[in-house]
């Protein structure tokens, strides 16, 4: 892959990003910052400009208090000089010292956020779960970050069809920067967390969505297996539970019969069926390692024939 790599515009903002999102959850928990360094510098080396992070992580990790990827990743944006060319999302809502979308844990969030980046603006700035504050609140806040020029766009996630609707409405109606994107869970074996009513709205107002999960905690990749070996990984008990419902094999297979006709990793076609699913600009998935990196990236050159996508599709159901 070249660093010409073809760019997605995200809904409705004037942000072009690659069409794989690296995730940042694991920067400062299972990946130190050597082993961070090492895989952002190959992403971006092979065209990737969009990393996802968010304040809270990895607050779960015994040691960290949250914040930790951000630093990381600021640290990595100030070595290389290359801040212009990386388009950073992160979240807010979820620090463990600092929950929920009052207008003023936003501005107060907002500030260690770009303190930990290093960096003087947020291209993508979600609300990272939704809470009970009115939409009001959080909307404009959200609108007062983007005229001061601290963000250049905001998003959500973890929210539902409901509250998403009643925001974009606020936005519109009071002249206030509205979302442009939706994170929510979704993947091949994950599809009622976003497909219905959330989907729809997304839709309706051409908004970008960019998964999370998009590969089930690393069962796509098609490690984990009814009778298999264990593996060693932090999110191996989130993965083993799939092979439990009766769509995981099955999920499987399909994906195994799909790789072998291209001559891919299953990981390569979970993520180009959901990066082909309608409104979905770009996956997210995380990389520990530089090794987990090639199949990730290879999505994005990789189509799906009509037929591949149903067998993919009706297997998923």
């Amino acid at each position: 892959m070249t660093g010409n790599q073809s760019r997605v515009r995200l809904g409705t903002s004037d942000l072009s990003v690659h069409p794989l999102s690296l995730g940042g959850n694991v920067f400062g928990w299972t990946a130190d910052q050597q082993q961070s360094f090492a895989v952002l510098d190959a992403y971006a080396a092979a065209g990737g400009n969009f990393v996802d992070t968010a304040d809270a992580y990895s607050a779960w990790a015994p040691g960290n208090t949250g914040g930790e990827s951000e630093t990381v990743i600021g640290d990595w944006l100030r070595s290389r000089g290359n801040r212009d060319d990386i388009v950073i999302a992160t979240k807010v809502g979820s620090h463990p010292e600092a929950t929920g979308l009052a207008a003023a844990t936003i501005k107060s969030s907002v500030e260690g956020s770009l303190r930990r980046l290093g960096v003087d603006h947020i291209d993508l700035y979600y609300t990272h779960r939704d809470d009970d504050t009115p939409v009001e609140e959080f909307v404009t806040a959200l609108d007062e970050l983007v005229r001061a020029g601290k963000v250049r766009a905001v998003a959500a996630s973890n929210i539902s069809a409901e509250r998403l609707a009643e925001a974009l409405s606020f936005a519109e109606r009071e002249g206030l920067a509205a979302y442009v994107a939706v994170q929510p869970h979704y993947n091949l074996v994950s599809r009622g967390t976003f497909e219905g009513p959330l989907a729809e709205v997304v839709a309706e107002h051409g908004l970008a969505t960019v998964p999370y999960y998009a590969l089930a905690s690393g069962f796509l990749t098609g490690k984990y297996r009814p009778g298999g070996p264990g593996v060693d990984s932090a999110r191996a008990e989130g993965a083993t539970r799939y092979l439990a419902e009766p769509r995981g094999p099955k999920v499987l297979a399909a994906l195994d019969e799909v790789a072998a006709d291209h001559g891919v990793e299953p990981a390569t076609v979970a993520l180009a069926w959901l990066a082909a699913r309608p409104t979905v600009a770009a996956p997210i998935a995380s990389a520990r390692t530089v090794d987990q990196l090639p199949p990730l990236l290879a999505a994005a050159a990789l189509t799906l024939t009509p037929a591949q996508t149903a067998l993919l599709t009706d297997a998923s159901a």
